[in-house]
Order: C-alpha cells, then structure tokens, then sequence
C-alpha cells in the first residue's frame, strides 16, 4: 500500500489541509499537489475545498472507506509479523472497563513497558458494554469486563472482589434504613446496577430515602469518604487506608459475601499475537495476587 491511502484517510479526519499536513509532515501546497495527484488518479474529486475546510464529495466518502480499510489491513499485516520476531513489539491495543484502568491496570502496564519497551500501547476505558463493542469492532486485540459475560471467544478469569457498603458511620447492613444519609450511587453499565438493585431488594422493603448520583466512581468513594453519605464500592477501589467503616454486602440466603468478577477477553487470533501473549502473562501474574 502506498501513502496514497494514508493522505486519504488524515485527510477525512482533520477536514483541514493544514491540520493534515502537520500530521503528515508535510507542506501545504505539498500535500494540496499529492492529493490532485490522487484524484487525477481516482478520476473523481473526493473533497470539496472551502474556507470552512474539506468536505469529502458522493465518490469522496466511497474512496475514504476503502482507505480506512486499507490503513487497518496493513497495520494487521504488521502485526502479524511482528508475531514472526523474536522480540515482543508492535502496538498492543487494550480495552478495559474504567474501574480497572483506574485502579489496578497501572501497575500492570508498568511491568509490561519495562519489560518490553519496544512495544506501543493503546488504552481504551469504559464501560464493559462498550469494551465488548470494541472487541467488535477491531479497535482493541483484548477487554477486560466486569461482571458478567456471555462472551463466546476465549476468556481467562482473573479475579473477583467484595462489594462493601462504604460509609463514615454506618458501620452495619441494619442501619441502612434507619439512616437519613444519602446513598450515592455512581452511574455504571446495567449488570452492576442490576446487580446492586437485586441486592437492595432482597434486603430491604423500600428505597434509600436519600440519594445521589454521579458520573464517576472516584468521585462516588471521595464523598463516601468525606462523609457526605454512603456508598456500595468494589473492594479493588479501596487500599485499606480510608478512614471508614467497610461492611461487605452478603447473599442473604447463603451468607456469602457479595463478589464481582473481572474477565480478560478476546479473540483467538489476538491471543496468538506475541505483544498480547506477553500482557496476558504479566496480567496472570498479578491476577493471583488478588486470590
């Protein structure tokens, strides 16, 4: 593949020459003659100029497609090359459910990039629903999802934590209702949220009488642990070092502590992929940690 197919698609995503020509490291009037070039060639103008910049014509739209396929097919040929090297590189492309990224990803990524530091990584954090989405859509070789996953390609269990009731001055399950604190709850994919309603039910015969929403988990523990009410919290976002009571929620049929599950998920071709196979190693390694 020429750099024909890469103009096109920078292009497409800056909608400005100048912008394009930054990332390509070219001039201006330099990459204005590549892509008449381009053009000539495609014998059809693929972009309408203006001074509110590019905008892709009918023939345009169908020739960014196909370059933007082009792009991924030579980045996977790449790939699957580098799996012929001896040394881990390559770009390792990793999807993983925020609440991972946030707390226990780090310092899996640290022992990876000291260990191979000639590999690249790309990191993309949200909710599970949309890791899986990734996976989907090529934009990441592995997820890591929480809760759980009907997944039919190859998923390695990782590991599974408690869900405690995180408060100031609750400090039991029976105080819960006679509390005029609020419950704060953080906004989260819907298996975590069935799962907490599940519980609530099962436990108590009508709603907090209080509660707050936010968009974050971290912000969710910071008011817990500032006192401002109480919070159900994933054991894997606290260290052991809040000043706060911790009461982990129980299956009030068997008396088992209420767990979570994290998955490490792909496909199998993703696995074969000397970068991927080294991170899942590191990730196994520290996975038995929390056993």
């Amino acid at each position: 593949m020429s750099n024909e197919e890469l103009i096109i698609k920078v292009l497409a995503e800056e909608g400005n020459m100048r912008k394009a020509a930054e990332r390509l490291f070219l001039s201006q009037p330099a990459l204005s003659q590549r892509l008449q070039s381009i053009e000539k060639e495609w014998g059809q103008q693929l972009f309408v100029r203006s001074q509110k910049g590019l905008t892709p014509t009918p023939a345009g739209e169908l020739v960014i497609q196909y370059a933007k396929e082009a792009v991924v097919r030579r980045e996977e040929m790449f790939e699957q090359l580098h799996t012929l090297s001896e040394k881990v590189h390559g770009t390792l492309k990793i999807a993983c459910a925020s609440i991972i990224g946030q707390n226990w990803l780090p310092k899996v990524l640290k022992d990876f990039i000291t260990l191979y530091p000639e590999a690249k990584v790309q990191l993309i954090t949200g909710w599970s629903s949309e890791i899986v989405r990734a996976l989907y859509d090529g934009e990441a070789h592995i997820g890591i999802v929480r809760g759980q996953t009907d997944w039919k390609g190859p998923k390695i269990h990782l590991f599974k934590d408690t869900l405690y009731l995180v408060d100031k001055e609750i400090s039991s399950l029976e105080e819960v209702m006679m509390t005029e604190r609020p419950f704060i709850q953080f906004k989260s994919d819907s298996t975590y949220y069935e799962e907490i309603q599940q519980w609530w039910q099962k436990h108590f015969a009508s709603n907090p009488k209080r509660q707050i929403t936010v968009d974050q988990i971290e912000t969710c523990k910071q008011m817990a642990v500032n006192g401002i009410g109480y919070a159900i919290l994933p054991s894997i976002t606290l260290t052991g070092a809040e000043d706060v009571h911790t009461v982990p929620l129980t299956n009030s049929e068997q008396e088992l502590e209420l767990t979570r599950d994290t998955w490490l998920i792909g496909y199998e071709s993703s696995f074969q992929l000397r970068q991927v196979g080294a991170f899942v190693d590191i990730v196994k390694k520290h996975a038995t940690l929390l056993s």
